[in-house]
């Protein structure tokens, strides 16, 4: 270990299942990277959806990972691990992480470690890791979005959304989408959406039908679930993909199997976090070869919707339960 390194950082800590006035800043020792991993000087940390599930005790992180929120961050390389090679101190990274990222530092798996590109700040950086490996797996491997298939992504204005509408466009697909106002559907349309549609006011399930001559489309990504989940099955076209990623409006669901089985449909879903260094580690090849380009040529852009102090975590969480960002909402250091 480099010998100019703290021996004590900042992080912040989960006091006990509850709101963002929980969320406490706590003196900790900085983690040593074990064999395989870099430590990280986290620059910026991205706040997610999972991170206020495991704020309020309903979604623990994985055996053996940090008990810290954070799955994501951008920074530089501090430390490097036993069997390290290819990544020197100073390096500027971005990392997907199982937990730990609300901190000074934080310890990652080189598998899932990518570098920053020179395009992007560390803020943006910091918003990359989790949306894109989640957009990747569940859009393009799971349901296999192809160019010039239809596709409607609900949530376009959140961190995942933003993402999805780019990189669906970016790899040539019709993209529908759905958001809370007519300011976040202008967000979405400015990303490159075809179809913006407002929830509140409009049926997006007839707009699917109405945008496609009545197929429907082929492909939708769900984080909504609940009553969602009977109106998409609706708006997919016969041999159509679902695929859920969340269940903002609940897990439990009502579904008509005589419809999906008519229909020919494919209901498939995924979580990121528990999953194994090395099934990370394959998205983020994927990633640097599929995605990155995208980024050097300026078709995939992180939104950043505001950023806040490490030790404001508390507000960045009370904000991001309103619902009332476009993008991301980061945590710099």
């Amino acid at each position: 270990m480099p010998t100019d390194l703290p021996a004590m950082m900042t992080g912040i800590e989960i006091a006990q299942p509850g709101g963002p006035e929980v969320l406490t800043p706590v003196t900790l020792p900085v983690p040593q990277p074990g064999a395989g991993e870099l430590l990280i000087r986290v620059a910026a940390a991205g706040v997610n959806r999972p991170d206020v599930l495991q704020r309020k005790g309903v979604y623990p992180p994985p055996p053996g990972a940090s008990p810290l929120p954070g799955l994501e961050v951008a920074g530089t390389v501090a430390a490097l691990g036993p069997d390290s090679g290819g990544w020197a101190v100073g390096d500027p990274v971005c990392a997907l992480l199982a937990g730990g990222g609300y901190a000074e530092y934080a310890a990652a798996p080189i598998p899932q470690c990518l570098p920053v590109p020179d395009s992007l700040s560390m803020a943006e950086a910091a918003g990359l890791p989790e949306t894109v490996f989640t957009v990747w797996t569940n859009l393009f491997e799971r349901a296999g979005l192809k160019a010039g298939e239809a596709v409607l992504i609900h949530g376009g204005s959140s961190g995942i959304g933003t993402t999805a509408i780019q990189m669906a466009k970016a790899f040539g697909a019709r993209v529908l989408t759905t958001a809370g106002s007519e300011e976040k559907c202008a967000a979405c349309r400015d990303l490159g959406a075809d179809r913006a549609i407002n929830y509140r006011t409009d049926d997006f399930v007839q707009i699917c039908l109405d945008e496609t001559d009545g197929r429907g489309v082929d492909v939708i990504l769900d984080m909504v679930g609940g009553a969602y989940i009977e109106r998409n099955i609706e708006a997919l076209t016969v041999e159509g993909r679902h695929v859920s990623i969340a269940f903002l409006g609940g897990a439990k669901v009502t579904l008509n199997m005589q419809k999906m089985m008519v229909k020919r449909l494919t209901l498939t879903g995924s979580t990121l976090r528990p999953r194994s260094v090395e099934a990370k580690g394959a998205i983020a090849a994927a990633l640097k070869r599929e995605v990155w380009p995208l980024i050097t040529d300026g078709r995939l852009r992180v939104v950043v919707h505001t950023t806040f102090p490490l030790d404001q975590a508390a507000a960045a969480h009370a904000l991001m339960e309103t619902s009332t960002h476009i993008g991301k909402i980061v945590l710099v250091v």
